[in-house]
């Protein structure tokens, strides 16, 4: 297998932002190539006992790698899954302790990018598929061959953000009659065509690549679902650490943050002391931008944010 070159983007920062301490419960929800998970374990070496981390991923490529890297870490459990069940790895570790911090970095990774055979750029030709796991779910072009041009053009608005949808929608549907839409340069081919104008430095397949993959491997579900949990497995003062890449994904991490630090909603006219709207979490800085040196180096790192809020009870 070829090793594909990652970039861990925020790597210090969301790390220090975890605050690991000693005998400490960390879960990385999002392995990638396992730059946070290897910078949290050497954090652990400079405890006398150190703690435990818990490494999720979809992705067989990426687990291959954890289990490569980490094999001999006694602390360390890799579960093949969804961060949306943090729940069911937390408990299949067996070491029932709360989390001391969970740390989430969004989005598709350099090497499913750079390989074209995973599917997910429009850069490089390969078969359409997109899926984070390759072994589950059906793939972008099993999708495209189904779905109807409402769903479609919902999927391109909503995932996309897209505002010519129904254009491309159109002549995906019309392309297919034809022949099947398997590969991604096609399916690049046809939305270039279907849209009239460009923006600059931007390929006009971004957003349609963008909500495909989305709909296919669910992301915003599990975001969602994980987001919700994190408020069940998290210690009380333990940090929760997220890093989005595009407006979709932090708009759903901001909200439930802030949904969170506010607590209860009253009319502002009552007399409530802040100590009885039950906050569940604290809003922790500033969100947090890649450097100049860090976008310089890597130019992925341009549209990352980073989100830190703890939890009080």
């Amino acid at each position: 297998m070829e090793d594909f070159l990652h970039e861990t983007v925020l790597l210090n920062e969301a790390v220090e932002a975890l605050q690991i301490k000693p005998e400490g419960v960390y879960v990385d929800g999002t392995y990638g190539r396992g730059g946070h998970s290897q910078m949290i374990l050497q954090k652990f070496e400079q405890f006398p006992e150190s703690g435990h981390l818990l490494v999720i991923d979809k992705d067989p490529s990426a687990l291959a790698d954890a289990k490569q890297r980490f094999a001999e870490q006694a602390h360390t459990y890799i579960y093949r899954g969804s961060f949306a069940e943090i729940e069911q790895a937390l408990a299949d570790t067996g070491w029932e302790k709360p989390a001391d911090g969970i740390l989430l970095d969004l989005g598709v990774s350099s090497p499913q990018l750079d390989d074209a055979e995973r599917g997910f750029s429009f850069r490089r030709d390969g078969p359409l598929d997109m899926r984070m796991d390759t072994e589950k779910g059906i793939s972008a072009a099993e999708w495209l061959a189904k779905v109807d041009e409402q769903e479609l053009i919902t999927i391109l608005k909503e995932y996309g953000e897209e505002r010519f949808a129904k254009r491309i929608a159109r002549a995906i549907l019309r392309e297919r009659e034809t022949q099947a839409i398997t590969t991604t340069q096609r399916l690049a081919s046809i939305v270039a065509q279907a849209v009239p104008t460009r923006e600059q430095g931007k390929d006009p397949a971004t957003r349609t690549f963008q909500a495909i993959r989305i709909q296919i491997n669910h992301e915003l579900d599990d975001l969602k679902a994980c987001l919700d949990a994190s408020l069940d497995v998290l210690a009380i003062g333990g940090r929760l650490v997220v890093i989005s890449f595009h407006s979709l994904e932090d708009r759903i991490v901001k909200r439930f943050m802030r949904e969170q630090s506010l607590g209860d909603q009253y009319p502002h006219d009552l007399p409530i002391r802040h100590v009885d709207v039950n906050a569940r979490m604290k809003l922790v800085g500033k969100p947090v931008k890649a450097s100049k040196e860090e976008v310089k180096s890597n130019p992925r790192s341009r549209s990352a944010i980073m989100r830190i809020a703890e939890k009080l009870a």
